[in-house]
């Protein structure tokens, strides 16, 4: 069942659904969900949950972090242990075998090695999307970011993502290049505080924001820094209608799908100039999103304890809608939709004998 725009990614508590979940699942404005560690104890399990989540509602766009290096959802019963992608870049520099210059073919191999496995994994328990790859340039700046970025030169970083990305569209995945435009030079975490990047617009397209330019019409989603660019807009990157549409969609080019960052982080409900930077609500914050450009909006770890926070989004969501605060988007529905994969994933068992996937391990680990 389609609906007109289901923006909503929303997340469940447990390790199986609960008949709230259920209720929320089927909410005309969710579109999406985000898995956590918190909702994986074995591939048995996650394969169970997913397909009851499908079962409920087939269009919703199953989602997780699992990116490699310390952020990586699901690690035991199997999972490939993905490097830091800090580790690809440093290959690409030197593969150990050739002296200085001659790792770079060697690095895109091992990206690509990197996408498919992680890709194909994730989908033979039923997940359709990874939110991977990281863009951000290594500045050694941002303890948040770290050894996530693939390196300094946003050529590398862009050369590496294309790698990566072309193993996930091996295995049928789309993906979501992150954080738009840069979090590498920010220094504060954007869980906790809302970080300034001070540079000019010109300093950030010339550096950070490049792997976007490069990559507009291969990214199939992106995820914008919470981070405020002052010299640019008063507002952190994913509330700001200038970076997104302005420079995102009509300078850079890029078409997909634009995702909020988390709404439920310290810096992502005060905004500059909103309420007397007052804190918002979860309805509010995700208004000010879709209105600046966003297609999808995030709500993470606010299932727990019930979920009242994640009902009272919808309802205010709804309310906001009724109101005309918000307009759904036909566009943001067929991108929306364009995330789920066009092919059949292989079962698990299957891909274990699979001469791709064993060809990518043994990359990988050269």
């Amino acid at each position: 069942m389609h609906h007109a725009h289901a923006p909503v990614v929303l997340d469940v508590a447990g390790l199986t659904l609960n008949d709230d979940d259920r209720r929320r699942l089927q909410h005309p404005l969710v579109g999406g969900l985000i898995l956590f560690s918190r909702n994986w104890q074995d591939r048995a399990q996650l394969t169970q949950l997913v397909a009851e989540i499908k079962a409920v509602r087939p269009d919703v766009v199953v989602s997780v972090d699992h990116e490699g290096g310390r952020v990586q959802r699901f690690r035991t019963d199997g999972f490939t242990h993905l490097p830091a992608m800090r580790t690809l870049g440093e290959r690409w520099l030197d593969d150990g075998r050739h002296g200085p210059g001659h790792g770079a073919m060697t690095a895109c191999d091992m990206a690509t090695a990197a996408g498919y496995i992680l890709a194909s994994e994730l989908r033979a328990c039923g997940v359709d999307l990874s939110f991977t790859p990281v863009l951000d340039l290594d500045h050694g700046r941002s303890g948040v970011i770290g050894s996530r970025a693939f390196h300094r030169d946003p050529r590398v970083v862009g050369t590496l993502a294309r790698s990566l990305m072309h193993g996930l569209l091996q295995a049928g995945m789309a993906n979501c290049g992150k954080h738009f435009p840069g979090h590498g030079w920010a220094e504060a975490d954007s869980h906790v505080a809302v970080p300034k990047d001070e540079r000019t617009l010109t300093a950030i397209l010339s550096d950070d924001a490049r792997p976007y330019e490069w990559l507009s019409t291969s990214l199939t989603s992106v995820m914008p820094a919470h981070v405020i660019y002052p010299k640019v807009d008063k507002r952190p990157a994913g509330y700001s209608a200038r970076w997104l549409n302005e420079i995102l969609r009509e300078r850079l080019g890029f078409t997909g799908v634009v995702f909020s960052d988390d709404l439920s982080m310290e810096g992502a409900r005060r905004v500059p100039g909103v309420q007397n930077g007052a804190v918002l609500s979860y309805a509010e914050a995700a208004v000010l999103a879709l209105a600046a450009g966003c297609d999808m909006v995030l709500l993470c770890n606010q299932s727990l304890d019930g979920g009242k926070a994640v009902d009272d989004l919808l309802d205010g969501l709804t309310a906001a809608l009724e109101r005309g605060e918000w307009q759904t988007s036909p566009d943001s529905e067929e991108r929306r939709l364009a995330l789920l994969p066009q092919t059949p994933p292989i079962p698990w068992d299957d891909l274990m004998h699979h001469a791709p996937y064993l060809r990518a391990l043994e990359r990988l680990g050269s």
